[in-house]
């Protein structure tokens, strides 16, 4: 009769031999004999996975009341919004990507995305120019006070702080910001094509999930 075998605690779960015969071991709890809790999915942590403008607008208001770096932490998040990056995109981000005399930023995608160049508006233009003459001379855009660039692992702590300080009510991350630009573009435009191009996606079938459930397809149902 084969032996069913208890692993110790830290080995893997699987077959093994014994004494020439296959036998499977059982996985073990966590410490203290408590089995590990799955892990939460984001829909049962939140309703949905993108913000709304008037949400961005308030996040970039808190942001700016919050200290020495207010004005950094609002401008990332509006660069971040306006132009769908993801949030290892917007800390890579470089002052030779910008083009302040003709407004352009020349938008560096990540994950096999496609870059290309976005115009940037008066409202980011201001902000980057205030950003770039209140800082130290630097190659990166986004600085800390220790003059290293600003990490993904920081801007998320960041944004999550200006969340709870907002009373917005939502669990955030950074990647919602992009979320938010696709669902925007997409409620004012039904070119997806374009949109497709905007947010670097080289499948059409990533953007059309955007463009499929914009507030546009449902005008019109009630005539009240």
């Amino acid at each position: 009769m084969a032996a069913i075998l208890v692993p110790d605690r830290g080995q893997r779960e699987g077959p093994m031999s014994v004494n020439g015969t296959v036998v499977k071991l059982r996985p073990t709890a966590g410490p203290a004999g408590r089995t590990p809790p799955p892990r939460q999915r984001n829909i049962d942590r939140r309703p949905r996975e993108y913000l709304t403008p008037a949400e961005v607008e308030l996040l970039m208001t808190t942001a700016k009341r919050r200290g020495r770096h207010g004005h950094r932490d609002a401008t990332m998040i509006l660069i971040a919004y306006r132009h769908g990056l993801r949030v290892s995109e917007l800390c890579r981000m470089e002052w030779s990507q910008i083009d302040f005399a003709t407004g352009i930023l020349h938008v560096v995608r990540l994950k096999r995305s496609i870059s290309t160049t976005h115009p940037l508006r008066g409202t980011e233009l201001r902000a980057l120019r205030r950003l770039k003459r209140e800082q130290e001379p630097s190659r990166y855009v986004w600085m800390t006070e220790h003059k290293t660039p600003v990490t993904p692992g920081g801007f998320r702590q960041m944004f999550r702080r200006v969340g709870e300080e907002s009373g917005i009510g939502l669990a955030i991350h950074p990647h919602m910001l992009r979320h938010a630009c696709g669902y925007k573009i997409a409620n004012e435009s039904a070119d997806t094509q374009a949109l497709q191009h905007y947010l670097g996606h080289r499948n059409i079938r990533h953007t059309l999930r955007y463009s499929e459930l914009a507030n546009g397809h449902f005008d019109g149902f009630w005539k009240d």
